[in-house]
């Protein structure tokens, strides 16, 4: 289990969910309830009509074969039976009426099956793409916090063990319910006292359970985090499997996935030690029974009735009463298997719900309104903004917590950009020139000032509008496992061939693309490994020409290739910002002296101003950093006051 300095935010609400399993049915299955109710009709049957086999046998045997007794079943009218037939009779109606049941029996099953594996499978479809629909739209402070291998267990592990529950233990409990019901009921109709013999366990057994339930619980809980864990350990040394190898750290992670692994083997031993206590025992306390009611019931026969018993019994009454018990041991003993299935189902409900309950702090307002068209006249205002340490904090208090000194990452930036303008943002590594980008994008919200889009503050228009006018290339360019041709048409899927041609001629990719095997078919892998970072970076500039944005985001689009892909990138990029308002992050100063004002961020604020040449006049920060990347070795030992 988590310690409350490493609890998460799935810990969090996840322990604030409160009957689980009955929010999954109130949400999920009764949409589905034509299902559920179908196949509980058709298991009542199906179970129903299991139960005569042995009640028929019975009939027979003290009419047929000993004549203790007239031809009788339980709430069918005598009439109906041939009480008074001839034995040949009676035996061709018991033959008969066995094969019919052992019919009945066959075909609701299957009906049965049908219905619940429906249920079952819709609702988990439903939970399963709901949970990734929430997981798309909760905030990047979500995923900064390295969550992605408890998603990935949520939307695998977790779905998967409720649909377990939904198919096999709901269907066991609900065939449970009717046999005992059914058995108990026909038990006493023939012998009330041999009966309270046989379901004297019945007492013991939901003491064992409830004894089983509560200590197994908090296990579960256990359990379900460390394969989240696991998941996570997992995902980072496969996604870094690259830095691992390069790094000669193969033995390190191996290690730490061990003891991961182990982590989930030491919680998973938990859950099964109680197991191998519970399920024995009810397996023992179900054979006891068998085992009383047939001494009880034999000895009843051959020697009258034992102890403080009173009446008869007939050898087909306790042929029955034997045959039902053991329909009834048998259900019993699964009891088990149904509170595993159950405990397990609601730790992982648990772990859905918390899921679906996190907060989306970035949404859009109830009146929010559709920004476009838009002309890209870009404002900042004042803004201030800093992560926080705890962003969802307390579930019950609403109140933001007030930033401390060290957490402010931007501190009363504002500038300008005209429609078709270039802006270029330099500075240190850390200085908050991407954050100051990602606000744009409401990845994250302000803190304080605004930030305003035709002059409209971006919290008040929708998502979907402000995001769709925006393009964004990255230093970190990500590909999706298929075409190339797909991965231009991403975002665009409706655009043809032709679009796409076009828009990798303008990204300076159509030249590789064709000399490729199979051009614009080829599969580029995972992330795009298939591909140079340079090809990468290109093929996502296609993909952005294609989306035709009205504001362009080019984030140190040029900073891992080499010279002459840079010029190649550089030339797209820069047929690609025309006519547009283009934010330009870089550290080679050389790609952005052009653009219309340069910004230089230091520590959270915007230091200096101007066009490359007003900045150079004035000797600061920009002409220092400038006069370093361009030789100026003599200036930059006097402006640092460094020994060479």
């Amino acid at each position: 289990m988590s310690t409350p300095e490493e609890e998460s935010v799935f810990d969090t609400y996840r322990d604030r969910v409160e009957r689980p399993l009955y929010r999954l049915f109130s949400e999920y299955g009764v949409p589905e309830w034509k299902y559920f109710a179908g196949g509980m009709a058709a298991n009542v049957v199906a179970r129903a009509a299991s139960l005569l086999p042995p009640l028929l046998l019975g009939a027979a045997i003290d009419s047929v074969f000993t004549g203790d007794s007239a031809f009788s079943l339980p709430v069918v009218p005598a009439s109906w039976l041939p009480a008074t037939a001839p034995d040949a009779a009676q035996f061709q109606f018991a033959a008969v009426a066995i094969v019919v049941a052992f019919f009945v029996t066959a075909v609701f099953t299957w009906l049965y099956g049908v219905a619940a594996n429906l249920f079952a499978h819709r609702v988990m479809h439903a939970v399963r793409t709901d949970s990734f629909e929430k997981m798309q739209r909760l905030d990047m402070t979500f995923f900064d916090d390295k969550q992605t291998g408890e998603v990935m267990s949520v939307l695998n592990n977790d779905a998967s063990n409720l649909e377990v529950f939904l198919d096999n233990a709901l269907q066991n409990t609900a065939r449970l319910a009717v046999m005992v019901v059914g058995i108990a009921g026909i038990m006493l109709w023939m012998n009330w006292q041999l009966a309270i013999v046989t379901l004297a366990a019945i007492p013991l057994i939901v003491v064992l359970t409830l004894w089983f339930m509560r200590t197994v619980e908090p296990r579960y809980v256990a359990q379900r985090q460390s394969i989240g864990d696991l998941n996570t350990r997992l995902e980072n040394a496969l996604s870094g499997v690259e830095l691992v190898k390069t790094s000669n750290t193969e033995s390190y992670e191996t290690g730490r996935v061990r003891d991961a692994s182990y982590s989930f083997f030491r919680d998973t031993m938990s859950v099964l030690k109680l197991n191998y206590l519970y399920r024995p025992g009810m397996e023992l306390l179900a054979g006891l029974s068998f085992a009383v009611t047939f001494v009880v019931g034999g000895i009843w026969l051959f020697q009258g009735p034992p102890l403080f018993f009173s009446g008869t019994l007939s050898t087909g009454e306790f042929v029955t009463f034997i045959l039902l018990t053991q329909r009834f041991v048998t259900p019993l003993a699964e009891v088990s298997n149904i509170v595993d299935q159950y405990e397990n189902a609601k730790a992982s409900s648990e772990r859905v719900f918390g899921l679906r309950d996190i907060p989306v702090r970035i949404q859009d307002d109830a009146d929010a309104t559709d920004i476009s068209p838009v002309e890209g006249r870009v404002e900042y205002d004042d803004v201030t903004f800093g992560y926080e340490s705890d962003p969802y904090g307390d579930p019950d208090d609403d109140t933001p917590d007030p930033l401390a000194d060290e957490d402010v990452i931007l501190d009363g930036v504002s500038f300008d950009a005209d429609p078709g303008e270039t802006t270029a943002l330099v500075g240190p590594t850390g200085a908050g020139k991407s954050t100051i980008l990602k606000l744009l994008l409401r990845l994250y919200d302000v803190d304080g000032g605004e930030i305003r889009v035709d002059g409209h503050d971006i919290r008040d228009v929708t998502l979907e509008s402000l995001r769709g006018a925006i393009g964004y290339v990255g230093q970190d360019t990500f590909l999706f496992d298929g075409t190339i041709a797909e991965n231009i048409k991403y975002g665009e899927f409706d655009a043809d061939r032709e679009d796409v041609v076009e828009a990798a001629k303008a990204a300076e990719a159509h030249q590789f693309i064709t000399e490729m095997p199979n051009g614009y078919d080829t599969r580029v892998g995972e992330r795009g490994v298939k591909l140079s970072g340079g090809q990468r970076q290109r093929v996502s500039i296609a993909r952005t020409v294609l989306q035709d944005p009205e504001i362009l985001i080019l984030d140190e689009a040029t900073s891992a290739v080499d010279t002459e892909t840079e010029f190649l990138i550089q030339r797209s990029l820069d047929r690609l910002s025309e006519d547009r308002t283009t934010f330009s992050i870089a550290h080679r100063l050389s790609t952005v002296k052009n653009a219309d004002q340069i910004l230089v961020v230091e520590a959270g604020e915007v230091a200096e101003r101007g066009t490359h040449q007003e900045l150079l006049d004035a000797d600061g920060v920009y002409a220092a950093l400038w006069n370093a990347q361009t030789g100026d070795r003599d200036r930059l030992k006097q402006e640092l006051d460094i020994e060479t």
